[in-house]
């Protein structure tokens, strides 16, 4: 292939992978604000447990968000520029994030995501 079709090819895969990200920063924005403004309908109505929805449907947006923000990380990284670098300091991000979402599973539900099979078996 010639240089400027790799070049272009280069430059389609990078502008998808921050379309990507984009999409990811805007579900954890769009979440964030769905959440609140059910939060404040819920104190309106006076219903029970309505901080603890208001967290449930906050951190699922954030994990969703995180779940986007990894794939264009991943396509970014690894097709535009795979160097020993860029991967190691992808891995970082992934266990960083992959931390991050673990930690809001368990805010969410309160238990490991694991523990959702063991619990169905039972």
């Amino acid at each position: 292939m010639s240089d400027q079709l790799l070049l272009e090819i280069n430059n389609a895969i990078h502008i998808v992978a921050k379309i990507i990200e984009l999409c990811g920063v805007l579900t954890i924005i769009a979440g964030g604000v769905a959440s609140t403004v059910n939060y404040f309908r819920c104190l309106r109505a006076k219903e029970e447990n309505s901080y603890q929805k208001f967290r449930s449907s906050l951190g699922r947006a954030v994990l969703l968000g995180l779940e986007f923000l990894v794939a264009g990380d991943i396509i970014g990284t690894v097709a535009v520029e795979p160097t020993f670098k860029s991967l190691g300091v992808l891995g970082l991000i992934v266990i960083i994030r992959t931390f991050l979402s673990f930690s809001l599973e368990v805010e969410i539900n309160g238990r490991w995501p694991w523990q959702n099979a063991q619990l169905k078996k039972e």
